[in-house]
């Protein structure tokens, strides 16, 4: 549990780093959109340079990535299960019942596997690089103009903030309870399907009761400092687009630019 990454900040001071919030959650988002232009190898190596360039300029280790990749595998290797085996098309190198490997399911699981990590990558640079305070005043300024149809703005921006920085802390605190669980003799790890599902059972409770007690805790934080929501206040720190930002959104223009050329 302690693997997973998304949600967490590194402090740096990269070119990443000093972007506006604003860019890297446009960006973010639309290469979660462009990314599937791709259909086929040359496309799918552009995104992969394009990320990992993008990593390498946060200066964060990418065993921090792949850590992150980690907690996650397990759905991504059934999604690539269902691709691999589930896809009609090409020719057809084993088949027994409803399983079939074709050509075409092949080259679809590579895919798809290639998708899941480059979002989970950009997903996760996202947090890694930007403070979660910063992410909720990006998604207010982005959604402002929503104010004008009577929509919460702030209290929504605040609202994913806090789940967003709630992720490692439930974590955490699930690692403890598990390792309080095998000190009193409990194996994690031991048993058939059923057997271990049943041994998660007893974290649920205190695991529901903590994040129940961080919630209250955080709610009279909130009302001790007058709290109202978002009318009336004003912002200690100011967001400001820099020519890096706009730079960096022609990047990726060109870079869709570049997939158009390059898919079939």
């Amino acid at each position: 549990m302690n693997k997973l990454i998304f949600g967490r900040y590194i402090p740096g001071n990269s070119l990443i780093h000093q972007m506006d919030p604003r860019a890297k959650l446009l960006a973010s988002f639309y290469f979660i959109g462009i990314i599937f232009l791709a259909n086929n190898w040359q496309s799918y190596a552009l995104l992969a340079i394009f990320t990992f360039v993008a990593v390498g300029l946060s200066k964060i280790n990418l065993l921090f990535f792949i850590r992150g990749l980690r907690a996650l595998i397990g759905l991504i290797l059934f999604t690539v299960f269902l691709q691999v085996f589930f896809t009609n098309g090409g020719t057809i190198y084993w088949q027994w019942g409803i399983f079939r490997l074709t050509e075409y399911g092949v080259t679809n699981g590579i895919f798809i596997f290639c998708r899941f990590v480059l979002i989970i990558f950009m997903s996760t640079l996202l947090t890694l690089t930007t403070l979660p305070l910063e992410l909720s005043d990006a998604i207010e300024s982005l959604l402002r103009p929503l104010k004008a149809f009577k929509l919460p703005v702030h209290e929504f921006s605040l609202m994913l903030s806090i789940a967003l920085r709630y992720v490692p802390t439930l974590m955490d605190e699930t690692e403890k309870i598990m390792n309080a669980q095998r000190a009193r003799g409990v194996d994690f790890s031991e048993g058939n399907l059923i057997q271990k599902m049943r041994a998660i059972i007893p974290l649920l409770i205190p695991l529901f009761v903590s994040s129940f007690t961080r919630a209250i805790d955080l709610a009279y934080a909130m009302e001790a400092r007058g709290y109202q929501g978002g009318n009336g206040r004003t912002k200690y720190r100011l967001l400001e687009w820099k020519l890096l930002d706009t730079i960096t959104i022609l990047t990726f223009v060109l870079l869709t630019a570049l997939l158009v050329l390059v898919r079939n």
